[in-house]
């Protein structure tokens, strides 16, 4: 670095340093959410991540990287900010620690010592030709025009650096344009809208003609949470032929309060009806989206004696898309050869220990490769990654399908082929075109509720379903969820994707011993990633039993660990 862009740059970090000094008692980390808090606190920390995201961006040639500023499904109070990599996945979570220290950095002097030396150990050319590309996003939450300002300081505070602000938008919107960037194409909002419409119109064009759901197949009510989603979706809602959708609590003014008593976090661990429904939906099929719309969870509302709904989670929306994927690809490969397939390709299912054991089975009796990772969202893609196609979801409604790009291009070249052999009316060719058509509507770059919705219409109006046929996939086994306060979360240490105690190596023993009394008995505890409780997780083949076996193992990890 010349010596006069030198003292540029140590000038404007120490100067952005002075304007957001800390909080006292703050103290902000970085994990799968980003960072995330009360929204009044956040200004350094968010200031800091602007600072950390055009590094990145620098650190990668230029490559263009995304910061959205959200708190996803926590109250309206809260805010926080999380960073899209090139690719449009999470951050390389090989920078989480400089994350942490860059955040907490208590002082100016601090902050540039720790920039600079980070930028030395990992070859950060500050100063240089390049030109570093930050995108920006946030969500509706009152604190979000702020807290972009002190974003758009931090990024503004490394030499060279260029800050775009995308303006209101759902998380996987921001990383989706963040993908689109990098990767050459449009990366607007109407572009985003128009591949989710144009690939939605195409697989509605693909549904074979003796296909037909019940009266109510096109009927569609969204809660959307009071956050974007909602707003996003009202505006896309009448090109969307084919699907009647009505949405409450949209995110308008004096509608309700953003994710209180609404949103798919809501409904899926309450699994009650969101506030805005009421008994006369009786019947209806209806989705939940989450605050920034990255979660999605279907239901239905059971009775008009009381507000339980019926719950399709994110296992059961995963089931959906593997059996759609898997049926094309048997539709391509069943040629009457089992050794020259059109189209080999290596389907792989990603799940955490979370998921129900019921899904699970279900997936392993299709005979589908299904894999666990940790929990966390960053590992099931990382996982995904490894396939032709991957599929991942997490209970909470996360999740997506990633195709890869040899896998795109061998789709494409079936598709000229059996077109040129005038088969573009056959069975094999039209699989060919939904796989394409699902690999445009679904977003690869990360989970997202508006895509995810469209992708579940299009199966079901294919398969002719219902919400009952849906439903009927299979049963959930019972399962209870508890928490345990103890003195150090970090005295347990797990092992196979956070299934099995290692340390303490008594407690896997007791667990064993536990679970082996009970019919489908399953149950694994693990250490919270955020406060000093450990996590038990139980099934079993009645409610009753799960709540025995989880009381029974807190018990024990209540005893050694208390």
């Amino acid at each position: 670095m010349a010596a006069d862009q030198d003292q540029e740059q140590r000038r404007r970090l120490l100067d952005v340093a002075s304007r957001f000094p800390l909080p006292a008692g703050c103290r902000f980390s970085y994990g799968t959410a980003g960072f995330r808090a009360d929204g009044a606190t956040m200004a350094p920390a968010i200031c800091r991540a602007g600072i950390l995201a055009a590094l990145r961006s620098v650190k990668l040639a230029g490559a263009t990287v995304g910061i959205v500023i959200t708190a996803s499904h926590n109250p309206i109070g809260d805010n926080g900010a999380k960073i899209a990599d090139p690719d449009g996945g999470m951050m390389d979570q090989h920078w989480e620690p400089f994350a942490d220290a860059l955040a907490n950095a208590p002082d100016p002097d601090a902050l540039l010592q720790l920039v600079l030396q980070f930028a030395k150990d990992e070859g950060i050319p500050l100063g240089s030709h390049y030109t570093a590309q930050v995108l920006l996003g946030r969500d509706t939450r009152p604190t979000g025009e702020y807290l972009l300002d002190a974003a758009l300081q931090g990024i503004n505070a490394i030499v060279g650096a260029h800050a775009i602000d995308m303006g209101i938008l759902t998380t996987p919107q921001l990383h989706w344009m963040v993908r689109s960037k990098n990767k050459g194409v449009k990366a607007s909002e109407s572009a985003y809208f128009k591949q989710l419409i144009n690939s939605f119109r195409h697989m509605l064009e693909l549904v074979p003609k003796d296909k037909s759901g019940d009266e109510l197949a096109n009927k569609l009510i969204v809660d959307g949470a009071n956050g974007i989603g909602g707003v996003k979706l009202e505006q896309i809602k009448a090109e969307l032929s084919g699907l009647d959708i009505i949405v409450r609590n949209s995110g308008k003014e004096g509608e309700g309060i953003l994710n209180h008593m609404c949103g798919a976090d809501f409904v899926q661990k309450e699994r009650v009806t969101p506030h805005g429904f009421s008994p006369e939906d009786v019947g209806v099929r209806c989705a939940s989206l989450d605050g920034d719309a990255d979660r999605l969870v279907y239901f239905r509302v059971s009775s008009a004696s009381d507000n339980k709904v019926d719950l399709v989670d994110g296992d059961k929306i995963l089931s959906l898309f593997a059996l759609f994927i898997r049926e094309q690809l048997d539709i391509i490969n069943n040629d009457g050869s089992k050794v020259n397939k059109l189209l080999p390709a290596k389907l792989g299912i990603v799940q955490t220990a979370y998921a129900n054991g019921a899904s699970t089975q279900f997936l392993k009796d299709l005979g589908l490769e299904v894999v666990f990772t940790p929990t966390g969202v960053k590992y099931l893609h990382k996982k995904a990654l490894e396939y032709d196609i991957g599929v991942y979801f997490e209970a909470n409604g996360h999740g997506t399908v990633v195709f890869s790009e040899n896998f795109i291009s061998q789709l494409e070249s079936l598709s000229k082929e059996l077109s040129s052999q005038a088969d573009n009316g056959s069975a094999q060719y039209h699989a060919v075109m939904r796989l394409m058509a699902a690999s445009q509507l679904i977003n690869q770059a990360v989970g997202d509720a508006l895509s995810g919705l469209l992708f579940v219409e299009a199966i079901l109006q294919y398969r002719g379903w219902s919400f009952q046929n849906w439903c009927e996939l299979y049963s959930d086994l019972p399962s209870r969820q508890l928490k345990v306060k103890v003195i150090d979360r970090s005295s347990i240490v797990t092992t196979d994707a956070e299934t099995k105690v290692s340390q303490p190596s008594s407690l896997q023993e007791l667990i064993d011993k536990e679970t082996v009394n009970y019919s489908h008995g399953r149950c694994f505890v693990r250490p919270s990633g955020t406060e000093d409780v450990v996590r038990v997780y139980a099934e079993a083949s009645t409610q009753v039993e799960a709540d025995s076996l989880a009381k029974s193992v807190a018990q024990h990890v209540e005893r050694l660990l208390g």
